[in-house]
């Protein structure tokens, strides 16, 4: 096989994974707006309050942001700087993906990692917990999302270089 469809084939790979965790995390969206407007039928209309619903909205808001972060980028919905971009040839666009992926993307994504870990891994380590007594008990998986935010992230922006470096070569698209 050639070379070219091998890193066609990973770049694939990775996209299929980013886009089904993206899609997953999206019905974060659906969660949160009926959690919201159960806190808001609880407070206002019971007079009563539940902080593992109002933790819950927060976990699920992160959960939404973090996973879905890479599929973002890869449908292309991401910030950029569209002044470069927009009436870009194919050739171009690849080469702006390549050095935003290496030069931008890249270091982001180790300098994350490097605080991450720790960070994450002391809380996973001692299953952390919320401050508040019926808080949830899971401070730990909110920890968690940050690496695996990273990892995402930063498998997608090699699916992106993949993608661009095969543009240029004039290999594929």
């Amino acid at each position: 096989m050639r070379i070219a469809a091998r890193l066609e084939r990973i770049a694939d790979g990775i996209e299929r994974l980013t886009t089904a965790i993206g899609r997953a995390a999206a019905w974060c969206a659906l969660a949160i707006v009926l959690m919201v407007f159960a806190v808001v039928l609880m407070r206002y209309v019971l007079g009563l309050g539940s902080i593992w619903l109002t933790e819950a909205i927060l976990y699920a808001h992160a959960a939404l942001f973090l996973l879905a972060a890479a599929w973002t980028l890869k449908e292309g919905a991401h910030v950029r700087v569209d002044v470069f971009f927009a009436g870009a040839s194919p050739r171009r666009r690849a080469l702006i993906d390549l050095i935003g992926a290496a030069l931008l993307l890249a270091p982001f994504v180790a300098a994350l990692t490097w605080f991450a870990l720790p960070y994450a891994g002391r809380s996973i380590a001692i299953l952390e917990r919320s401050r508040e007594a019926s808080g949830l008990p899971l401070v730990f998986l909110l920890k968690s999302l940050i690496p695996a935010f990273a990892l995402l992230l930063g498998l997608q922006g090699i699916a992106q270089a993949i993608r661009a470096a095969l543009t240029l070569a004039g290999k594929s698209a």
